[in-house]
């Protein structure tokens, strides 16, 4: 460990050096202080008692200008602003920080202002030193926080809205305890699968192919095999996301449990098509297809399934849905407005 001594004795050589060579240090000083201003894009305005200008360093616009005005080309409420603010300081000897937002061609430029006051050896105010500080990218980024904490507060509201009204509706059409388990955890899971997919996305959505397959595919041994989709391939909004992986979570677990995907050959088709709702917005038709066959029985009885087909997932992206049963064959029908998916 070094001792004090030293660390002085290597202070009192460090000074020396300095002392020897003053002149150089000096301007390799001022040499670096400007590299450093200019790289950190700090601009110092040096200033007498009478405001004018002594020396300036690293002046860009707003506080450039080909007059004498120190204030450059600021807006007058601005300027004057800073005008004030200079001779509060040199009045009173206390420091004043200011934050200015000034109108720019691509938004507003935003900075911080120091003022501080130069005393001379007797303690009087000889001058003043304005030095800014552009925080325009600093500005923009808390904003930006800002913007997608708030993003992620409504839509974290809207996943538990989903997830209370499965839980209800499920707790609704199940007969025991371990029922009610049994299908609420299939369904938080269908659901944190489609989250997954929109997180991965900066939340922008899914794209529908991969939403239904990731869907069939928690069910079925070979994806590959068991589903083929055909047509279109839109990007789904967060909000539809979800709702439509729901309505794939409860079609593969009713095909599973009593259609094609409990058989070892079977397969499901999923058709998505754009229909022309109107002139320049196309809405989605959603066809989910299976063959059943004869010993393939599917409930009689209404379900929380066939609510959520029929119901909330329509509902939800306000859309329309038809769900048909027959003998030998399954169809659900679903159509979703344009504002619910991307096309490009």
């Amino acid at each position: 460990m070094r001792s004090k001594a030293a660390d002085m004795s290597d202070s009192r050589q460090s000074d020396e050096v300095i002392a020897l060579h003053p002149g150089e240090g000096g301007m390799q000083l001022g040499r670096a202080l400007l590299h450093a201003l200019h790289n950190a894009g700090i601009s110092v305005l040096y200033q007498d008692r009478e405001m004018k200008t002594v020396w300036a360093r690293n002046m860009r616009a707003p506080w450039a200008s080909d007059t004498a005005d120190s204030n450059g080309i600021l807006p007058p409420a601005q300027a004057e602003r800073i005008r004030a603010a200079k001779r509060n300081v040199i009045a009173s000897g206390s420091p004043e920080r200011l934050e200015l937002g000034v109108p720019a061609e691509d938004g507003i430029r935003w900075f911080q202002v120091w003022i501080d006051a130069d005393h001379s050896e007797s303690g009087a105010v000889q001058g003043v030193v304005t030095t800014m500080v552009e925080t325009t990218e600093q500005k923009r980024r808390e904003q930006t926080l800002k913007t997608l904490l708030r993003e992620v507060s409504h839509r974290s509201k809207n996943l538990l809205a989903i997830i209370q009204s499965i839980a209800t509706q499920t707790g609704r059409y199940s007969e025991t305890l371990g029922d009610f388990l049994t299908r609420f955890r299939g369904r938080l899971q269908s659901l944190a699968s489609s989250q997954d997919l929109v997180t991965s996305s900066n939340w922008r959505g899914a794209a529908l192919h991969e939403l239904v397959s990731g869907q069939v595919a928690r069910y079925g041994s070979d994806p590959k095999r068991s589903l083929r989709f055909e047509g279109e391939n839109p990007y789904l909004n967060p909000n539809a996301a979800l709702h439509i992986g729901l309505a794939m979570h409860e079609l593969a677990v009713n095909s599973v449990s009593y259609g094609a995907l409990s058989r070892p050959d079977g397969f499901v088709e999923v058709t998505a098509k754009l229909t022309a709702a109107s002139a320049d917005k196309p809405a989605l038709s959603l066809t989910w297809a299976e063959a059943i066959g004869a010993r393939d029985r599917q409930p009689s009885e209404k379900r929380f399934g066939s609510v959520a087909l029929e119901r909330v997932v329509p509902t939800s992206l306000n859309g329309t849905a038809t769900l048909e049963i027959t003998g030998d064959r399954v169809e659900y029908h679903l159509v979703v407005p344009h504002g619910n998916f991307e096309t490009d």
